[in-house]
This record gives C-alpha cells, structure tokens and sequence, in this order.
C-alpha cells in the first residue's frame, strides 16, 4: 500500500508539473532535423532542399520555391532533433508554429495569410498565385521598414519582421476573382490576346460578336430567300444568281474578318 502512495504522489507531481509548463512550450515543435547550410541561415529564415545534395538546404526565394522544404530553428527550440553529426549543420522545423522572417514585398500580411518564399533570400512573403507555400500567418506583421537585396542583385525597401506561422508546406491554389463573366469566357479571351483580360473588353467584345452574327445571319438568310425566288420566276438567270451568292459571300467573309479584327485588337488594347 504505501508503495502505491509513493507512486500515486510521484505522478501527481509529474502531472502537476505538466500543467504548469508555459503555454510556449507548447508551440515549438515536435521534431527537427539537421542539414548542412550556410552559416548566414538564421532562425526564421525560409529554406529549400538543395537540389544538388538531400542533406543540405539553402535560403529560400521565388527560384527554389519549388523545393521548398521548412523553417531554421535555434536548436533548443526542438523537443526532438535528428543530426547528422557534420559541421555547419542548421536545424529545420517541418511542423508546429514559428517564428518566421516574412515581409510585405507582395502585400501586407495579416492573420490567416498563406506565405511562401520572396525574392529576398530566407523571408517570406503572401502569397497570391498558386505556389507552395511554408504555411499560414496566425497574426498580422508589424516589421519595420528595411532595405533589402535580392539574389539577382535588385535592391528595394519593405517591412521585413517576423509573424509566428503554422508550419505545413503545401500549395496553395489561388481562388478565381469573382466576375460577372462565365469562366468559359474568360479562359477564351484570355487565350486569344495571351494575357488576363478585364471584364470590360470582354463585354464589348461579346456584344460586336453578336451584332456581327445577327448581321452575317440576316445577309446568308437574305441571299438564300433571293435566290430562290429568281430561280422560280427566271430559271434562266442561275448565272446572275451565283455571281451575286459569290458577291454575298466575299462579303460576309470581309465583315467576319473585320469583326474578328476589332475583337483582337479591343482584347489586346484595353
């Protein structure tokens, strides 16, 4: 009996101990691994697997956002670490939330963004294409405004601090812009004048193909009519018939292609 008091009273302890851990010790994660990388990979800072080794990773940006694979973490911050024993080793979190380097360059980030890799190597950015992204934003950013070079030599200025983040890469797939036009429509537009049309040209596009139909339609019917009719009153005049259906023709195929014309030039112009 009093060795099962013993016990009772230690797992009490334990569990009381429990309880009473901080509620950050529950936000870092629960495993890490090491991998080979530059010594100028601080934690926060986004990375992707090198493509070239399995083992290393290098800073992130809008070139490798393909591979890219976690955050650098301070290697007291894993409950669990796995290492490779080489040197100039960082650690790299996959799961649970941390701080993580991002910036407004692509917009301003608040709760609930979706951030991916920037062109400003190891920081993050919102994301608003579909991209693979390191996870979502669980507060706004507050940074301050720095200057900042990216990989292929570009300098610029943004607000660069760090938002804590729910690590999960994924992709992510960008809703389509509610419009008044059908998607079918726009996917069509867009092919023709090889780039995102607005409503507008789309619209006014629409309406000169419709009047273009109505009055194509209303000269082929007309054509049609007339010639029946000279062929029932005058069967010799097939010769004269046929000169003007050639006439109508050329005609109809002249307004199809100015139409067409029109169109292309509105969709690529406005």
């Amino acid at each position: 009996m009093k060795i099962f008091l013993v016990k009772s009273k230690i797992f009490l302890v334990i569990a009381l101990g429990i309880l009473s851990l901080p509620a950050a010790a529950y936000a870092v994660t629960t495993l890490s691994q090491s991998f080979s990388g530059s010594s100028n990979l601080t934690p926060g800072s986004l990375v992707s697997l090198d493509k070239n080794s399995s083992d290393a990773v290098e800073a992130a940006n809008t070139d490798n956002v393909s591979n890219l694979y976690g955050v650098v973490i301070a290697s007291d911050n894993s409950l669990l670490s796995v290492s490779s024993g080489q040197t100039s080793q960082v650690q790299v979190a996959t799961n649970g939330v941390q701080q993580v380097l991002v910036s407004d360059i692509n917009g301003p980030v608040t709760a609930g963004s979706p951030i991916t890799a920037s062109p400003i190597p190891g920081v993050g950015m919102l994301a608003t294409q579909n991209v693979k992204i390191i996870g979502v934003s669980q507060s706004n950013l507050s940074g301050t405004k720095q200057t900042y070079k990216t990989k292929n030599g570009t300098t610029g200025s943004a607000n660069i601090g760090t938002v804590p983040i729910d690590v999960n890469v994924s992709y992510f797939y960008r809703q389509p812009d509610k419009t008044i036009i059908p998607s079918a429509l726009q996917n069509v537009a867009n092919s023709l004048a090889g780039k995102k049309v607005n409503a507008l040209p789309i619209i006014v596009s629409t309406v000169i193909f419709l009047i273009m139909i109505i009055v194509v339609s209303s000269i082929v019917y007309s054509m049609i009519r007339s010639s029946i009719i000279s062929v029932g009153r005058n069967p010799m005049s097939q010769s004269a018939i046929y000169r003007d259906m050639v006439q109508m023709s050329a005609l109809v195929v002249g307004i199809i292609a100015v139409a067409i014309a029109v169109i292309y030039l509105i969709l690529t112009r406005l």
